[in-house]
């Protein structure tokens, strides 16, 4: 899979998976920059950091103005909020909505008339959409609408096309918050999934960077979760 020459903007997403697609389009041989609230941190070696806030509509339009035309863009952030309902805060609702749903809208509203010819996005969603459980109310409601963001966009935006993917539980660091009852869960993930482990960066970063390649699928929702929809587990 060849991106010689591509430039690609990845937006968001502070763990490996972000980090992953980065290296493996550079690889490929993408330009790529990777945007996000604290470009320090995006460290990758030969690709360019800048700032990105999905809550921020003017940071998203100086953001295309940076990079100027594209060819592809990935969306990955997240703020989740989650708690009991009786709990829940109007604001961390408000910003997980911008990471997952309004903020990659605005994303698309301004790099639009910037893509190339088979220019392509890919938006993130996530297995909280398909297993719901308690206190996660929030995650899948606006995983969910990711899914049909991707079709609205496919259609408002054709030719270029727009995709979304579905990750299920990938060691990616965002789980290492468990401390020593990271294993334990993922041992259980791993039991009760179809594909009997837990996902990689590498599995999400090669199904992103074949979303964005090929150039027959729009509007479409790949989901790379080793089955973990289907059933089991409700970690």
């Amino acid at each position: 899979m060849s991106f010689e020459d591509k430039q690609l903007v990845v937006v968001g997403g502070g763990s490996g998976i972000a980090r992953r697609i980065a290296s493996d389009a550079r690889a490929a041989g993408a330009e790529v920059t990777w945007a996000g609230r604290d470009p320090a941190a995006l460290k990758e070696p030969g690709v360019r950091a800048a700032f990105a806030d999905l809550g921020e509509e003017a940071s998203l339009k100086a953001l295309a103005e940076e990079v100027g035309e594209v060819d592809f863009v990935v969306s990955l952030a997240a703020a989740p909020a989650n708690g009991a309902l009786a709990t829940l805060d109007r604001a961390a609702v408000t910003r997980a909505f911008d990471a997952k749903v309004v903020g990659p809208l605005l994303l698309a509203k301004h790099f639009a008339a910037r893509f190339r010819e088979g220019g392509a996005m890919v938006l993130f969603s996530g297995v909280a959409a398909w297993r719901p459980v308690p206190e996660r109310t929030v995650m899948a409601t606006t995983n969910g609408a990711v899914a049909f963001l991707a079709e609205a966009l496919a259609v408002e935006l054709a030719p270029i096309r727009v995709n979304a993917i579905s990750p299920g539980i990938v060691d990616s660091g965002a789980w290492d918050r468990l401390g020593e009852a990271k294993a334990e869960f993922f041992r259980r993930t791993a039991e009760a999934n179809p594909a009997r482990r837990v996902g990689r960066p590498a599995d999400v970063s090669a199904a992103t960077l074949q979303l964005l390649a090929n150039p027959f699928v729009t509007g479409s929702l790949l989901h790379v979760d080793g089955g973990g929809r289907l059933g089991g587990n409700r970690g």
